[in-house]
């Protein structure tokens, strides 16, 4: 990993914010971090846990895991306690998955930037497959056979097939019908399954099926999950693992638990005093993630339609907060403005005052005019803003007609009116 730059999301991320406190005006939609206040009781359940000061289990309190896996039962997957570990963030379990268990990684493409990096740190290689029409967050079926056949050929074992659903970058999600497709293949080729579902819970119609592949293929699949977007807790780090309830799933957890005794210990005590209150999502909480995956679901889907006013592409979005617009229909207007690829793209947005992720970072073709746009910092700049959007949405309003979220999304407006307009 030598000579490695800092992840492109957190650069960008950092970039913007150089910009705006030399009073910049930017549209942010470069980094995916839900910007909206802390819910209260969960700065009470933060102050509470305070005096849990002590290392305590590796795989976290008893009272944190049943929580955990009550969470999971909620969503048609029963668990126990033991199958569960906490940990400071899902990326840690991610990489710690990635270094336990024996394989090279077969990915959606494009796919979250993360990815890719934590399987050249486990020392595997990522194999990248092209993701369906519909939607983005799994491979194609046959793709993904046609992908592993050339990769056994080529002396290679593809040991780990990772899904996510709802999907970073596209803010798709995987259809019942097609997660069954891929656990049947899973079976067949004797893959571990990681399913990233850290955007479950922000999926935009809450009627919309959802099938998790540990419902099709249970002893195959690791669930990992979190509170960075849901509850907007980021920075706080709080992730969780579902392991299958077999022998090979509790060996899998007993080596995942071994690697966070020697990394990071155990989740911190005041966070896991909020996970355990999280995690049994009293009504309260219900409630509020319930108005914010519907604010999270205007804004994007109005984001979307002013790609798509321009002439892009994009696929609509159904969870969590970005949407992946691609400007191949644009692409002569464009190369007269000397952008012929995704970060001339990006750059030249940036310049017209709007910041966004080009797909190279996601493993998409950086000959591609595509790129990710993530909705979830337009709700304001300041708590009282950001409150006011959720307030909206509460009482059954227009978030978009705040005065704050109009006018960036006219920002938006004039950007994309110039990039197209020669």
């Amino acid at each position: 990993m030598s000579g490695r730059k800092i992840s492109p999301n957190l650069a960008l991320d950092q970039r913007v914010a150089e910009r705006r406190a030399r009073g910049e005006r930017i549209v942010h939609l470069g980094f995916g971090e839900s910007r909206l206040p802390v819910f209260p009781p969960l700065r009470e359940a933060l102050a509470q846990g305070a005096g849990r000061n002590a290392y305590g289990p590796v795989v976290g309190a008893e009272d944190v895991r049943t929580a955990v896996a009550g969470w999971f039962d909620r969503r048609a997957l029963p668990t126990a306690p033991d199958q569960v570990i906490v940990a400071p963030g899902s990326k840690a379990l991610l990489l710690a998955l990635q270094l336990v268990h024996p394989g090279d990684v077969l990915l959606p493409t494009p796919c979250w930037v993360t990815y890719r990096p934590q399987a050249v740190l486990a020392g595997k290689r990522a194999l990248g497959v092209p993701v369906p029409d519909e939607c983005g967050g799994v491979p194609d079926p046959d793709a993904l056979r046609a992908r592993i056949r050339r990769a056994r050929t080529e002396g290679r074992r593809p040991g780990i097939l990772v899904l996510t659903s709802p999907d970073n970058p596209t803010g798709t999600t995987a259809g019942p019908a097609l997660v069954r497709e891929l656990c049947a293949i899973a079976e067949e080729e004797e893959l571990l399954v990681v399913s990233d579902e850290i955007y479950r819970d922000l999926l935009h119609d809450p009627r919309r099926p959802y099938l998790s592949p540990a419902e099709v293929l249970p002893h195959r699949t690791v669930v990992v999950t979190g509170l960075s977007k849901n509850l907007a807790l980021g920075g706080w780090r709080i992730g969780a693992a579902r392991f299958p309830a077999d022998e090979h799933g509790r060996r899998l957890r007993d080596d995942v638990a071994s690697v966070a005794s020697e990394n990071w210990s155990t989740l911190a005590g005041p966070m896991q005093q909020v996970a355990a209150y999280a995690f049994a999502e009293p009504p309260e909480l219900r409630a509020r993630l319930v108005a914010d995956a519907r604010l999270h679901g205007t804004v994007a889907a109005a984001v979307h339609e002013r790609f798509v006013a321009v002439g892009a592409t994009c696929r609509p979005p159904t969870g969590g907060f970005y949407v992946y617009p691609d400007f191949e229909p644009l692409r002569a207007p464009l190369a007269r403005q000397g952008v012929t690829d995704d970060e001339g793209l990006q750059l030249l947005l940036e310049e017209l005052g709007v910041a966004v992720l080009a797909g190279r970072h996601f493993g998409d073709d950086p000959a591609a005019l595509r790129f990710r746009a993530a909705t979830s910092m337009l709700y304001g700049d300041t708590r009282e803003e950001q409150r006011a959007a959720q307030r909206a949405v509460e009482r059954g309003e227009d978030p978009l007609r705040l005065p704050h979220v109009a006018e960036v999304l006219r920002d938006l407006e004039r950007a994309l009116a110039k990039l197209t307009a020669v």
